[in-house]
């Protein structure tokens, strides 16, 4: 018995499809790769796509960055923000907060840092 996808779903479903392969490879390699992609303002898969001549999947993509947090680190981080642990949207607002207070600070030293030359 074969039951039809809700027609929301249909849209994903190629990407169901899809199998992440992981390759091991040297160091040199990673940082190649990542240098590559934070050049060409690409994901690291998506610059793996472009070395390998495939096409990319230019869908819209929300710029976000990803990490994973066990309870201890939930406990840590609401504990410096005076938080309660388990109010893990409160957090993550605030995490968020400081993310975006560490790229102004990067921008403004790196902006500061450039010489004029003679």
């Amino acid at each position: 018995m074969k039951t039809e996808l809700p027609s929301s779903w249909r849209s994903s479903q190629p990407a169901l499809r899809a199998v992440q392969v992981a390759f091991d490879v040297s160091e040199v390699v990673l940082q190649a790769i990542r240098t590559a992609a934070y050049e060409a303002n690409l994901s690291n898969s998506d610059q793996v796509r472009v070395v390998l001549g495939l096409p990319l999947l230019r869908q819209t993509k929300r710029p976000r960055l990803t990490v994973s947090l066990s309870e201890e680190d939930y406990r840590l981080l609401g504990a410096r923000y005076s938080l309660d642990h388990d109010n893990h949207l409160a957090i993550k607002e605030r995490v968020g907060a400081a993310l975006v207070a560490f790229a102004e600070k990067q921008r403004k030293s790196r902006s500061g840092k450039r010489s004029v030359k003679p």
